[in-house]
């Protein structure tokens, strides 16, 4: 079995009395820094095991190996430095590579900065567009950005401290002007949440400590974007006037929040 377990974000309480006992029961540890979560298992007074690095330089590298070693039946957990691995964290193919090699993975749920972030931004808090780390240069950041500037979806992602000015002008060239939150230091002693706008001075931004977590909320006016289930009862209605299912999927898209393409799926799907 490979656990995927959720780690503190800065407060030790919040490691589950189920993810320490997995950890003190799994044969080897994949973790992105052995030291520092060495630190962290040792602070925690969670009996440490085996440690073994798995990061975004070497994932690849170690998959062979890790997979033989949990095809001999071993268990095996895999931590990022804080939070839950995957988001933004390494992970993903070694993830893909154990389905696809037969060996059952299992999530042991727990903090999350996004969600964190997200929930207590006052923002909308779906639908949400997870976005990892953005691009260093101005102009890759606007290419991310850019699809989602006519979607009313709250956008979240992960930014490193000096760089949260420039990702924000950005962001508002691209988004237009929005509501923003920005969360630092979760669950930490100076834990803060700090609402603005796009497009106004960003200088007060420049003493920000440690990683940021960025939440920016949707087009102002736009309703948030539809259910599933009343995507296709309105489909459903159209097609039933005498639609094709293309016209149906243009039609929806202007106002649902959905995309053409993502509708038009849908329906033939039904079919």
């Amino acid at each position: 079995m490979l656990w995927i377990v959720a780690t503190p974000l800065g407060n030790r309480g919040d490691l589950s009395s189920r993810a320490r006992e997995v950890l003190e029961t799994v044969s080897f540890l994949l973790c992105e820094d052995t030291r520092r979560t060495g630190q962290l298992l040792s602070l925690c007074g969670v009996r440490t095991p085996e440690l073994v690095s798995l990061h975004e330089h070497n994932e690849t590298q170690r998959l062979p190996w890790v997979l033989a070693r949990l095809a001999q039946g071993e268990d095996a957990a895999l931590v990022s430095d804080a939070g839950t691995p995957l988001m933004a964290d390494p992970g993903y193919r070694l993830v893909a590579a154990c389905w696809q090699a037969g060996i059952p993975v299992s999530p042991v749920p727990g903090p999350c900065a996004a969600v964190a972030a997200v929930v207590a931004s006052g923002l909308p808090p779906y639908p949400f567009v997870f976005l990892g780390f953005l691009p260093r240069k101005p102009g890759e950041v606007a290419a991310v950005l850019a699809p989602y500037a006519a979607l009313a979806v709250t956008l979240v992602w992960y930014d490193r401290k000096n760089r949260v000015p420039a990702s924000l002008a950005v962001a508002h060239r691209v988004l237009g002007e929005r509501a923003f939150c920005l969360a630092r230091e979760l669950t930490k002693r100076h834990e803060a949440f700090i609402h603005g706008r796009l497009g106004q001075d960003m200088a007060a931004l420049s003493g920000l400590m440690g990683e940021v977590t960025v939440v920016v909320g949707p087009p102002e006016g736009c309703e948030p974007a539809w259910e599933a289930a009343r995507l296709m009862h309105e489909a459903r209605a159209l097609v039933a006037a005498g639609l094709g299912p293309r016209e149906v999927a243009r039609r929806l898209a202007r106002v649902s929040g959905w995309s053409a393409k993502e509708v038009y799926r849908m329906l033939v799907e039904e079919r």
